[in-house]
């Protein structure tokens, strides 16, 4: 257990933000479902909906570093592909 005060200020803000980083994570992965749901559907005009916010949410998550950067862009990269092969 933590003897300083600051180290134990730094175990519940740790906890708090990791509540925080999984639920921010767990939206992103709810939003590029219901893309890949529209997508699976055959729907292009509702995966290009959600594909709007899908691509905000990852780019928000990438900037709040709870994504790489990188990661981020490959899946909007592939779901893009996705939607246009949709045709």
């Amino acid at each position: 257990m933590a003897n300083h005060k600051s180290a134990k200020t730094r175990i519940t803000r740790n906890k708090k933000k990791s509540i925080i980083n999984a639920s921010r994570r767990s939206r992103v992965r709810t939003f590029v479902k219901k893309v890949v749901a529209a997508i699976s559907d055959n729907n292009k005009t509702l995966a290009q909906e959600t594909f709007k916010t899908a691509e905000s949410e990852l780019m928000r998550a990438a900037r709040l570093g709870i994504v790489e950067a990188n990661k981020a862009a490959r899946i909007v990269s592939r779901l893009s592909k996705k939607i246009k092969a949709l045709a």
